[in-house]
């Protein structure tokens, strides 16, 4: 990795206070003791292209997301200056839910964030992600956490 690419990282990060990002990272937790599903949050400064959904598909696929047993990862992006953000869900946990929750979801975040309540909003969108994530994919007794739960921090 890059020095400058480090330098990015914390760019992110500084959106962030250390007490914050651990109550994202214990509702991630929280979330996934409860399913065979994955959830990560990826916060990056700026969005390198117009449309949030496309740079949250590429940073799936970086996160090897897709690789999940049963296809049933879901993926929090945030560009913090350009206030943009996506949730992304592999095919799995899409051919579920379907498009409409993706929306609501994005709705209720960004209501959050227009009341200056990001990590509110983190933890309650993560909660709403494990649900749907247990009601349609249960923990079972093989389970294992194949992603870590930590926020990614980018660019």
């Amino acid at each position: 990795m890059a020095l400058l690419d480090l330098f990015r990282g914390r760019s992110a990060k500084r959106n962030f206070s250390p007490a914050e990002e651990e109550r994202v990272v214990a509702a991630i937790r929280e979330a996934e003791a409860r399913t065979s599903g994955e959830i990560r949050v990826y916060i990056e400064h700026r969005c390198r292209y117009v449309d949030p959904l496309d740079r949250a598909m590429e940073v799936f696929l970086q996160l090897k997301m897709e690789q999940t047993r049963e296809r049933n990862g879901v993926l929090l992006y945030l560009a913090m200056k350009d206030r943009q953000l996506a949730v992304f869900g592999d095919e799995g946990i899409h051919q579920k839910v379907g498009s409409e929750f993706w929306n609501q979801e994005v709705a209720k975040i960004l209501s959050a964030f227009r009341e200056d309540k990001k990590v509110e909003g983190l933890v309650d969108i993560v909660r709403d992600l494990g649900e749907a994530l247990v009601t349609h994919f249960p923990y079972h007794d093989q389970d294992r956490n194949e992603l870590s739960d930590t926020l990614v921090f980018g660019a």
